[in-house]
């Protein structure tokens, strides 16, 4: 979503403010603007609709030029795509300001303002938070201190970026539930919303916490806590690649991408979150409203996407307790559905542009649906402009065609709409708390996971010569196992099927042998010892099983039976993106083992734009 670049430097920045925009682009956005203080200290704006090359074509016909400088990508939250509503705001005596996330307060001060006698021109919460610090800096005081007592006033999350013409030798940055980082130079400093922006200029940074307030000049870079007490923040030298693009240190995209969760799934929750609570208007301003209403959930989505929905199903229905159906796009389109009152129509798709979901939206409109949601990962997309809410995904560009990052970060949006859900239809606000809790927790829940690497490359060995395999869940874990089953036939080749374990003895036991290995995933749920039971019935049977288990499940390895232990205390909103990991990895191993093309499998293409 949002991104914010700013630099002050000896030197013209505004080249680094627009190349720092293009590297965050794969976040999305709909508009761009710089913000800039020449060498006199007037400030000059320059904001356009569009890709970052149209800002680019106005600042080339409008010459911009300034040691100091922020700039901003902005998608709508509050107020449509304009230039009016683009970033950065401004207000009074030259103070302009760019900002990531939701103020929820915002009505309220906007009336406060307007009533002091400011003059709004935009629709956005934003313009409220550039009008405030203008109000507290005319009482005296500096523009350090002015946004101190601004942010104590806000209700939301934030980061901020903040210049004015009274005091053009410095940058003031602000952090709650947003990223922002510091880029350390020689007597030039620099801050984002991700370092991506920044790897050109410098590989050294400073992460801000929560509740902190900096400020950043030349050649220093001073930061207060929320108390207002002075901290020292810790110094970290990065080893990205400055070219997105490049698998660096890893040999194909699909493991880089696999390692890019953690961060990915973090990147998909900050700005939806703050404090414990989730911000329902990062759906869009019509969200509060629409999901008061909703009484049923349909999912429509294709491949990958229609595993992340069929798990979403399980979590809606559970935490939420609002009846949610689930259906394959290609399937819905050709029939005459019956839509119950005050439906919600939830469409996933990586692309954005997948023939068949793109068709079931457009079928759904006519249809009655109380409104539609688009889960996806590309914000230009038909399928976001064509729905009236939307929950970006962030997991940036995948290049491997085999899904990863793409899926979890389904998961992970999913989950905040199992929240709003549920927060809309009776949960508590401890209740509320506790569920978003889970979710952030998440990346670091992957990064313990990820670290069984080892284990499962060892494993994978034993798949090389196989021709067969089955995958087994319960409840949510059955559209955690079809995934896997997935993902293996994808890019080893190797045919694979997944059941839900109770339907064992309708069918698939015929199959199991001791040449046939049976994949389960097993977390600490409610039906753990019914998939226990399951299991056994494949050992009896000789078959050779692996299982991916939670460490309390009383699961050990011995004859026949492989035991791998998943990090413990995994909740029910957590499993299902933390026990897809494994098998994303399993089937990159067995993959590379079996000498296949991990990133480009033969017959497959990443976006399905045809029937």
């Amino acid at each position: 979503m949002c991104g914010i670049v700013g630099a002050i430097a000896q030197r013209d920045i505004v080249p680094v403010l627009v190349e720092g925009l293009r590297r965050l682009e794969y976040r999305g956005y709909d508009s761009a603007g710089i913000a800039v203080l020449n060498g006199s200290g007037a400030l000059k704006r320059v904001r356009t609709v569009g890709k970052v090359q149209i800002l680019q074509d106005a600042i080339d016909g409008s010459p911009t030029h300034g040691p100091i400088g922020i700039a901003h990508t902005r998608w709508a939250t509050h107020g449509v795509p304009s230039e009016r509503n683009a970033h950065p705001h401004i207000s009074d005596d030259g103070l302009a300001i760019v900002h990531n996330g939701i103020i929820e307060n915002h009505e309220a001060l906007r009336a406060e303002l307007s009533a002091s006698g400011y003059t709004f021109t935009s629709d956005t919460d934003t313009e409220v938070i550039a009008h405030r610090i203008h109000h507290h800096l005319k009482k005296g005081g500096t523009l350090l201190e002015a946004v101190g007592h601004t942010v104590a006033e806000l209700e939301g999350a934030y980061a901020l970026a903040v210049v004015s013409e009274s005091d053009p030798e410095r940058i003031i940055l602000a952090r709650e539930g947003c990223p922002v980082v510091i880029g350390l130079g020689k007597n030039e400093n620099f801050v984002a919303s991700d370092i991506a922006a920044l790897l050109p200029q410098t590989r050294t940074f400073v992460f801000l916490e929560e509740g902190d307030v900096a400020e950043v000049t030349r050649t220093s870079v001073r930061i207060t806590d929320r108390s207002g007490k002075p901290v020292e923040r810790k110094i970290h030298e990065s080893e990205l690649s400055a070219d997105a693009a490049d698998k660096g240190q890893y040999a194909h995209f699909m493991l880089k991408e696999i390692h890019e969760q953690p961060r990915a799934v973090a990147d998909t929750l900050q700005e939806r979150v703050a404090n414990g609570r989730l911000l329902e208007a990062a759906f869009g301003p019509a969200a509060t409203e629409v999901f008061a209403k909703t009484e049923a959930v349909h999912i429509i989505a294709c491949g990958t996407s229609y595993h992340a929905g069929f798990v979403a199903r399980y979590l809606i229905e559970q935490l939420a307790n609002i009846p949610c159906s689930v259906e394959i796009a290609s399937e819905f389109r050709y029939r005459s559905p019956v839509v119950p009152r005050n439906t919600l129509f939830v469409t996933i798709s990586q692309s954005g542009e997948t023939a068949d979901t793109l068709a079931a939206l457009r079928l759904a409109k006519q249809a009655g649906y109380l409104s539609s949601l688009a889960i996806c990962n590309v914000p230009e997309s038909s399928l976001v402009r064509e729905s009236e809410l939307v929950m970006l995904t962030r997991a940036g560009p995948e290049i491997g065609v085999a899904s990863t990052k793409a899926f979890t970060t389904q998961i992970a949006a999913l989950g905040l709409l199992v929240v709003a859900l549920a927060k809309s239809h009776g949960a508590t606000p401890e209740q509320e708390r506790t569920l978003v809790t889970r979710l952030v927790e998440l990346p670091g829940i992957i990064e313990k996971t990820l670290a069984l690497d080892p284990i499962i490359q060892d494993l994978a060995k034993r798949f090389v010569e196989k021709h067969h395999a089955l995958f087994l869940g319960r409840g949510t874990m059955y559209p955690i196992a079809m995934e896997g089953s997935l993902k293996l036939k994808e890019i080893s080749y190797i045919h694979a099927e997944a059941y839900a374990a109770g339907e064992l003895k309708h069918g698939p036991l015929a199959l199991v042998d001791d040449d046939m290995p049976v994949i389960a995933v097993a977390p600490n749920t409610d039906l753990l010892e019914k998939l226990k039971s399951n299991l056994m019935e494949v050992k009896a049977r000789g078959g050779e099983l692996i299982v991916f288990a939670d460490p309390e499940s009383g699961m050990k390895s011995s004859d026949g039976v492989t035991v791998i232990t998943m990090p413990k205390h995994v909740s029910y909103i957590q499993a299902p993106v933390v026990y897809t990991i494994p098998l994303q990895m399993l089937s990159y191993h067995v993959a590379t083992a079996r000498g296949t093309d991990v990133d480009k499998p033969r017959n497959l293409a990443k976006s399905v734009t045809v029937e």
